[in-house]
């Protein structure tokens, strides 16, 4: 696996794959990587013939200082994960080549409605920067296919409404969500919780998949939210949201809408936790 900080040397890369006809997906991380962005690489590895992984920390997208410290880097840990994985190259810029200004006076990139609701009403300013970064990586990568994680599926849908009105030349692909045998979703977070909290994250994916069957068996969404959220308060949660929304572009379903998707956001302790389950009305 190759490895670059540079712009030059990246377009260099590229251009030489492209060249010889080869198709080139790209999987945008921030690294401390676990199974959850390792199966990402692997639909990476299915849709093209050439890998790259970023691993870039966005300070522009924490709304807590306090959450962008306590960031895990395990770049030598991540290097041989992807090494094993079979990832072609590893792009790792820096700071000062994504904002060469400084952050205060970058461009930015807002797309309006689907990043100003749920996440992006919670933390303010979050997808925007989620959208200027990916922007930022697509653009320097310019991959054929771009793969992303179906846990937050919010960004799933703000980066391809982003791709699609920025006129930008890639494939969003959207992956499962990767989980551990009691359904908790792969977090970088989850290494943060306490062994008592670690035990009850569970609840948060059980709470989602008992609100699908809800829905299934024609319960109305407000009726499911209320449940969903009372039952992870119940267990020890402190809840953020939960919300039925229409899968192709989060707005609040209406009778006709059968394909849903539920979203939920909570703190455990200090942690908080996101996941989302797809569903079907009844």
């Amino acid at each position: 696996m190759r490895e670059t900080q540079r712009e030059f040397e990246l377009r260099m890369i590229v251009r030489g794959w492209r060249s010889q006809g080869e198709r080139i997906a790209f999987v945008p991380t921030m690294g401390n990587l676990h199974e959850g962005h390792l199966t990402l690489i692997d639909e990476a590895k299915r849709r093209a013939d050439r890998v790259v992984v970023s691993i870039f920390v966005n300070p522009l997208q924490f709304d807590r200082p306090e959450d962008l410290a306590a960031y895990p880097r395990t770049l030598d840990a991540d290097r041989r994960s992807l090494e094993i994985r079979g990832a072609h190259l590893l792009f790792t810029p820096d700071e000062t080549l994504l904002y060469p200004r400084g952050m205060e006076t970058a461009t930015r990139i807002n797309v309006p409605e689907l990043g100003e609701q749920l996440e992006g009403a919670a933390r303010p300013g979050h997808y925007t920067g989620v959208a200027t970064v990916v922007c930022k990586l697509l653009n320097l990568v310019q991959p054929d296919d771009a793969i992303f994680g179906e846990k937050d599926y919010q960004q799933l849908l703000l980066v391809r409404r982003m791709v699609a009105d920025l006129n930008l030349p890639v494939q969003v692909h959207g992956v499962p969500v990767a989980r551990t045998g009691n359904g908790l979703a792969l977090s970088s977070r989850n290494s943060r919780l306490s062994d008592a909290d670690r035990e009850r994250a569970p609840h948060l994916h059980e709470a989602l998949d008992t609100a699908g069957h809800l829905l299934a068996q024609g319960a109305p969404a407000s009726v499911v939210e209320a449940a969903a959220g009372e039952r992870l308060h119940q267990a020890g949660f402190r809840v953020d949201y939960v919300a039925v929304r229409s899968a192709s572009d989060l707005s609040e379903p209406d009778t006709n809408d059968t394909d849903l998707v539920i979203l939920a956001a909570a703190w455990l302790g200090n942690v908080r936790l996101i996941d989302c389950v797809r569903a079907k009305r009844g």
